[in-house]
């Protein structure tokens, strides 16, 4: 049997210009060399498979270079790799440094290629950092490592630093389209992506999968063998079930997530390849953002063809639930039950990325849209002008549902209170308590005839008399408190014959009056017999020394009515 070399081996780079995906480095160090600005230590740091040691070897053949070579010229002699994972001790360091001193035999610089440079000791380091600050002319250091965090930061300092990145999808994919043709294998351009996207950045996992794919399937690449051997779900699942969901059809999408768990597939990776195949859907919607998709080119075409299917508030809304579910599904104890509840409430989602039984309809959209009608949504209520004129609504509201007139033709009025707020108040305020009341009284506003509301007028004694009813009711009920309040000023009616003026000391007897009005209105507006009553409150704080509450301000008013009470008082030496 003839000796196989594999694909990372044989197609190793040897030149700079095999790199794949690393243009900006490999050009710094071809200008360094060209303008002899190269430093003596350099470090490479970067993911695994990206070109570090590649790169540190084609430039070490590179320095000796003066462009008279022949093809057969070696400088072996003057390269050394040291395995820093196996010989990370401080007597292979002080070796180094020992051989460090002689020069080259054949060639203008010895370089020193240390790999896996992070797993010296912490004695090896200090050791290596005079050599390293301070190196023989003759000598050149080049480091390799993916994990700079764990090189102290004085060997950090005394190297020229070249960050390797992850080789792109599309870098990767072009160069296994590349060796493909020459090895003469007839790939598939979706099969080549898929390999690209697995491999995550490394071009040499890229290779090996390419290796063990070939060995699969043979001369022919296919998608679908690539999925297979790969054990990674192909696009066609998530184009269905993205299909299914769109359609809601629960029960076909739950059977297909069966048959996916029954090719020996986790649910996570199932849900987490959903949540991205919405993602590229919504790449699609805009074709400035389509570059950022990254299949090919057949398969472009499908995702565009079905993102024209798909809302962008229901692929906003898919990706939330997939997403949360990615996060609770290590945490779950029934993780298929998880699945399959995402996947019923992502099939619950309408076109307009709306649910089925939104409650912001009454109706669901759906049903407008069958019949050509636009569905009419809640308007946010109008603010309310004044309190007088919210309590003279409310209280005519509540009386009218006490004893309903009987008009023709009723009038409709929807409730406006349904409508929500997104201004928040604490429940224990005065505000929200009024706001509370309000809403309750709007409640009764269904069926309301305005002109029919009975306005007789009335005159100032029967307003004196009416309003003493009501203050001496309160008190029976026990609402001393209101009852006093009540009691401080006279009502007068005003000369437009249905205001009722107040006035009070202090703005916290308008409040708690405001608060406890509606009763008052209703009593009033029923045995006056008119529905144009309205409370018109001020506060005179000039007023507030005519009234005594606290126990020293109730003395005081008694000694002015009678004198005599502060000699008892020192008689007696009595306190208030």
């Amino acid at each position: 049997m003839e000796h196989f070399v594999v694909s990372a081996r044989k197609y190793r780079p040897q030149t700079f210009k095999d790199v794949v995906g690393q243009t900006a480095i490999t050009n710094t160090l071809l200008n360094a060399i060209e303008n002899n600005h190269l430093a003596q230590a350099l470090l490479f740091t970067g993911p695994r498979g990206v070109g570090k040691t590649s790169c540190a070897r084609i430039l070490a053949k590179m320095i000796n270079s003066d462009g008279n070579e022949t093809g057969e010229e070696d400088y072996a002699f003057n390269i050394f790799e040291l395995d820093a994972a196996s010989n990370n001790s401080v007597d292979d360091i002080r070796n180094l440094t020992d051989q460090v001193r002689i020069p080259p035999q054949v060639g203008k610089y010895k370089v020193y290629i240390i790999d896996e440079v992070h797993m010296l000791s912490q004695a090896a380091f200090n050791a290596f950092l005079k050599t390293l600050e301070e190196p023989p002319k003759h000598c050149i250091f080049i480091l390799a490592t993916t994990e700079k965090h764990k090189i102290i930061p004085t060997i950090l300092s005394r190297c020229q630093i070249f960050d390797f990145k992850r080789i792109t999808v599309k870098d990767a994919k072009n160069y296994l389209k590349y060796i493909a043709e020459e090895q003469g294998i007839n790939a598939e351009d979706d099969a080549l992506h898929i390999i690209a996207q697995k491999a995550d950045g490394a071009m040499r996992d890229a290779l090996s999968i390419f290796d063990r794919v070939v060995s699969f399937s043979g001369k022919d690449l296919t998608r679908q063998s690539v999925t297979e051997n790969l054990n990674v779900l192909d696009y066609e699942t998530y184009f269905e079930s993205t299909d299914y969901i769109l359609e809601n059809k629960i029960p076909e999408l739950l059977i297909q997530f069966n048959k996916t768990l029954a090719k020996g597939f986790d649910g996570h990776h199932y849900i987490a390849g959903l949540a991205s195949h919405f993602r590229d859907l919504l790449v699609c919607k805009n074709p400035t953002t389509i570059e950022l998709l990254e299949v090919g080119d057949d398969t472009k075409n499908k995702y565009l063809e079905q993102s024209k299917k798909a809302e962008q508030d229901f692929l906003i809304k898919g990706i939330n639930l997939a997403n949360d579910c990615d996060l609770k599904y290590k945490s779950s104890k029934n993780q298929r039950l998880l699945v399959e509840l995402t996947l019923m409430q992502l099939a619950s989602i309408t076109f307009d990325g709306e649910k089925k039984n939104s409650s912001r309809f009454i109706i669901p959209p759906s049903y407008f849209k069958k019949i050509g009608i636009k569905p009419i949504k809640v308007v946010k209520p109008v603010q309310v002008e004044s309190t007088a004129t919210t309590q003279q609504n409310s209280t005519t509201a509540k009386s009218e549902i006490q004893n309903p007139p009987q008009p023709a033709k009723p009038k409709i009025v929807l409730d406006k209170g349904l409508a929500s707020n997104k201004k928040r108040t604490s429940g224990l305020s005065l505000k929200s308590i009024r706001a509370k009341k309000e809403h309750q009284i709007k409640q009764l506003d269904v069926v309301v005839d305005e002109e029919n509301l009975p306005r007789e007028p009335f005159n100032q004694d029967e307003l004196t008399e009416v309003w003493n009813a009501f203050v001496s009711q309160i008190e029976k009920e026990g609402k001393f408190n209101l009852a006093s309040i009540l009691s401080i000023d006279k009502p007068t009616l005003a000369e437009d014959g249905f205001s009722i003026k107040l006035t009070f000391p202090n703005s916290t007897n308008k409040v708690e009056v405001e608060r406890q009005s509606f009763d008052l209105m209703s009593y009033l507006r029923k045995n006056l017999k008119n529905y144009d009553i309205a409370l018109d409150i001020t506060v005179n704080e000039e007023l507030d020394t005519k009234y005594a509450y606290t126990p020293i301000e109730k003395y005081e008013k008694l000694k002015e009515k009678n004198p005599n009470l502060e000699l008892l008082r020192k008689i007696f030496d009595l306190d208030v």
